[in-house]
């Protein structure tokens, strides 16, 4: 079923890529939260393509290379020619550890190319910098990306990670122009809108903006975060409570935090990990109701005040499954 509204696409920086306001997260695909058949993986992106979503985001390090792998066969089953998706994926953070080095990094994107099944990835993006040294990102990763941009593997350079502080650091040490994207996760949500601050300064760096994780990794959802989510305590409860009292009204906090996290069209895509057809065509249509209804204004100040205690509260990064 195609929807009757078409998904917005929404420009990437200075890229003059157009991506889906939806964009989608294939971590789940390395069965990082449970298994995934390659059936059941393949019926997913097939789902997520008819609907609209264009933006296929992964990185070597989910499922130690199993999602790369899994995006690359359902990517391949489309059959639709390769300028119809655009995709993402990482260098730097692996099963084995964090290495930014020139050497890794360029040995890296033919890995990737090869998982995937493609010729060349439209992003490649340092994963989760503040792992590693700033300094090294700006004085020999980026330069190293570089090479592989102008040899046609990659057509846009970014960089990743959970604290604020590291875009601006880089991107005040490298030419304008050089680093294209920057991906930022779990603070554009209900609980924490941080990026909102940085917004201003990316925009005038010309860097096109991904929010992921508008779910905060789980706390924004009815059945709770995994028991290795790194939020203190306060605001794990509070999370729980705002999803209770939507529940008890009917409604789903999921999909309200969804469309506070996509009404800001600054950010050019929300990335959002699925990995069912059920779970595409809920995050669709949560983007098609916004489009068309608006949201639901006054549950979300009731959540935005539950959560008001606890808002913008950090919690350590890294402690992620792989």
């Amino acid at each position: 079923m195609m929807a009757a509204t078409p998904l917005e696409h929404r420009p990437l920086g200075n890229t003059g890529l157009k991506l889906s306001c939806v964009g989608f997260g294939a971590s789940p695909l390395g069965n990082v939260f449970g298994v995934v058949s390659e059936s059941d993986a393949i019926a997913t992106v097939r789902r997520a393509f008819s609907l609209g979503i264009n933006f296929f985001d992964t990185s070597p390090y989910y499922g130690a290379t199993l999602s790369e792998k899994m995006l690359g066969k359902a990517l391949k089953a489309l059959g639709v020619p390769r300028n119809e998706y655009i995709v993402s994926t990482k260098c730097g953070r692996y099963k084995e550890g964090f290495d930014f080095s020139a050497e890794r990094v360029t040995r890296s994107i033919d890995e990737s190319l090869e998982r995937l099944q493609l010729d060349y990835v439209d992003i490649l993006q340092c994963h989760d910098i503040e792992f590693g040294s700033l300094d090294q990102i700006v004085t020999e990763t980026i330069p190293a990306l570089l090479k592989l941009k102008e040899a046609g593997k990659v057509k846009f350079i970014g960089i990743t990670g959970l604290p604020l502080g590291i875009f601006s650091y880089v991107l005040d040490r490298v030419p304008p122009g050089t680093v294209d994207v920057i991906l930022s996760y779990c603070h554009y949500g209900i609980n924490d809108s941080t990026l909102e601050d940085l917004l201003p300064y990316l925009k005038s760096k010309g860097v096109g903006i991904i929010s992921a994780s508008p779910l905060a990794m789980g706390l924004l959802t009815e059945s709770g975060p995994p028991e290795w989510h790194p939020a203190p305590p306060e605001l794990k409860a509070a999370c729980q409570a705002a999803a209770a009292y939507c529940k008890e009204k009917g409604k789903n906090v999921s999909k309200l935090a969804m469309q506070y996290s996509l009404s800001n069209k600054d950010i050019s895509t929300i990335l959002v990990g699925m990995n069912s057809v059920k779970q595409v065509d809920e995050n669709v249509a949560a983007a098609i109701e916004l489009a068309t209804v608006g949201k639901d204004e006054k549950t979300l100040s009731e959540i935005e005040g539950i959560l008001k205690p606890v808002k913008n509260q950090i919690w350590p990064s890294g402690i992620q499954q792989s």
